[in-house]
């Protein structure tokens, strides 16, 4: 087995190489000047079973994954795996107007053509999972930010609502904590409201847990919710940091820490996710 990492996901392929113990290629990419992409695998692929780890975002980086899917089978492989840390387009997965495109399904019909299956992480919309016609599957990453958190030892895990309680409770199971949740209403794409709710964090230390941090609203009304009822630090740990319109800058100066993970390369990108991976690939490397 051989692991090609494409442009966004450098730093997760070798840390899944290296808990697999097996080779790591990075595929070579540039554009041209007219923005066209460019992609090269230099090792021969032949007679190999072969892991693809390439995120769809953002835009470029799709024609990128295409891309690389087509000059691995330029070799004659025995299969091809395709892992997607962080899959673009996920929030698009309902059909609100006549003539929409369900970008969601859209992508995945696309990104199945060139692949035998398909891994993907922490996927934001269930119904993704569906549109494959090929083998998917989906694990977490709240395993391993919960043991990333264990040298902080916090004092309760919290959802930012109680859609994602589940990932709370994920963390907490780790970590043997209590774990709860805030009540949020989200009153457009910009705007969240956080209803004050009596919760147990007065003179405790408390994690915000999510899928996936964005603009940074939700997380920033909630720290200061906590901070409010008396928490004496807030850290926030993600599966996918995106952090879009400055987010960072602004969780920063509100948060005491903010952590994510290898899925989407940054500097609070800290936890990886390749133990989580292993699990799946681990029988195909025996």
């Amino acid at each position: 087995m051989i692991i090609i990492g494409g442009s966004t996901s450098k730093k997760l392929a070798k840390s899944l190489s290296s808990e697999l113990g097996i080779s790591c290629v990075e595929a070579q990419t540039k554009r041209f000047p007219d923005n066209e992409g460019y992609v090269r695998i230099d090792t021969a692929l032949d007679n190999e079973e072969v892991v693809l780890v390439q995120n769809t975002y953002p835009d470029e980086k799709i024609i990128e994954l295409f891309l690389l899917q087509d000059a691995i089978h330029e070799f004659d492989i025995k299969k091809l795996t395709t892992i997607i840390p962080y899959y673009g387009y996920a929030r698009q997965d309902k059909k609100f107007n006549p003539g929409e495109s369900i970008s969601a399904r859209a992508l995945a019909r696309y990104i199945e053509l060139l692949t035998d299956e398909v891994i993907l992480v922490d996927i934001h919309a269930k119904s993704i999972l569906g549109w494959f016609t090929k083998p998917v599957r989906e694990i977490s990453g709240m395993t391993q930010i919960g043991e990333f958190l264990k040298q902080y030892s916090p004092d309760i895990i919290m959802a930012p609502d109680k859609g994602a309680i589940n990932r709370a409770s994920s963390v907490a199971s780790v970590l043997n904590s209590d774990f709860d949740y805030l009540e949020k209403t989200r009153l457009d794409e910009h705007t969240v409201t956080m209803k004050a709710k009596s919760l147990d964090v007065k003179a405790r230390s408390v994690v915000i847990v999510d899928d996936i941090i964005a603009t940074g609203g939700t997380i920033i009304k909630a720290t200061d919710e906590l901070k409010d009822q008396g928490a004496t630090s807030v850290i926030a740990a993600c599966t996918h940091g995106l952090y879009t319109s400055g987010a960072l800058e602004k969780l920063n100066s509100k948060c005491d820490k903010i952590l994510s993970t290898d899925t989407l390369e940054s500097e609070t990108s800290l936890i990886t996710i390749a133990p989580e991976i292993k699990k799946i690939l681990k029988q195909k490397v025996s």
